[in-house]
């Protein structure tokens, strides 16, 4: 037999719901959802040539490297950025995470997930472009605005390459001034001479042969011109004896631009 509820019951258990959904759940209770289902924001502390950095990672792939004085310090700016927390990982970071890192070595980078879905297109083309630029050589801010089709944008493509979320991963220290000195970057001008120089593109070199008008060398048999690091830049010194201060003059003199690394004006 059915038995009737009263309305005193229904009240009962409206008000015992209510009290329900009105309490607090742990503070803990998220973090530990999205590390179950794979949607934390992790981060882990990472050794690279310029000292300890931090490096966050989320579903779209890795997001923030920074170098700060603390682990504390971190989480607040990715906060401020960001406008989400980020936990420390109990994972390992990715074996090609730590080889780029250590050693500087970008091609590694294509292995990893970068996420930059918080930049326009137009400086998720920037930072893509500089991502080609080989270890041990550099090219000029003009070169990038070139090759990404705006060659108009040098400038705007210098505020991208400043907001690069992931520098060392993105080799955004790789892109100079076209009079050979070496420009500003996110971790500051003495990082990103300290970098170019543990990679070999020599930058007090490349000053060296801009203030003497050299911006291309030129190799005399085969008739092609290059940056001056394009492919080591003790061996094209050593091997190329022609020196051309812009693009028109190699032109002129019957020399194509390097099918590598495409010299632009």
């Amino acid at each position: 037999m059915k038995m009737k509820q009263r309305p005193d019951d229904s009240l009962a258990i409206a008000r015992a719901l209510r009290a329900r959904s009105a309490s607090r759940a742990p503070a803990s209770l998220l973090p530990a959802v999205l590390r179950r289902v794979g949607l934390a924001e992790t981060y882990w502390k990472l050794s690279s040539p310029l000292g300890p950095v931090f490096v966050a990672r989320g579903p779209r792939g890795i997001s923030l490297v920074m170098r700060t004085g603390s682990a504390a310090r971190f989480e607040r700016e990715f906060r401020r950025r960001h406008g989400r927390n980020v936990l420390p990982a109990s994972s390992r970071p990715p074996a090609a995470l730590v080889r780029v890192l250590s050693e500087l070595d970008t091609r590694a980078a294509s292995e990893l997930r970068i996420d930059l879905s918080g930049m326009s297109a137009f400086e998720q083309a920037v930072l893509r472009k500089a991502l080609e630029i080989p270890r041990g050589e550099v090219r000029p801010y003009g070169w990038v605005a070139k090759e990404i089709g705006r060659p108009e944008a040098i400038r705007a493509a210098g505020s991208a390459l400043a907001r690069n979320p992931v520098p060392l991963l993105i080799p955004c220290h790789r892109v100079v001034r076209s009079d050979g000195r070496s420009g500003d970057y996110v971790f500051g001008p003495s990082a990103k001479r300290d970098l170019l120089e543990t990679e070999g593109a020599q930058p007090d070199r490349l000053r060296a042969l801009a203030s003497s008008g050299v911006r291309f060398l030129g190799n005399e048999e085969k008739r092609y011109f290059c940056f001056p690091t394009c492919g080591g830049l003790d061996h094209l010194i050593s091997t190329n004896r022609v020196r051309f201060g812009s693009v028109r003059q190699a032109v002129a003199a019957g020399y194509h631009p390097c099918e590598d690394c495409r010299p632009a004006a």
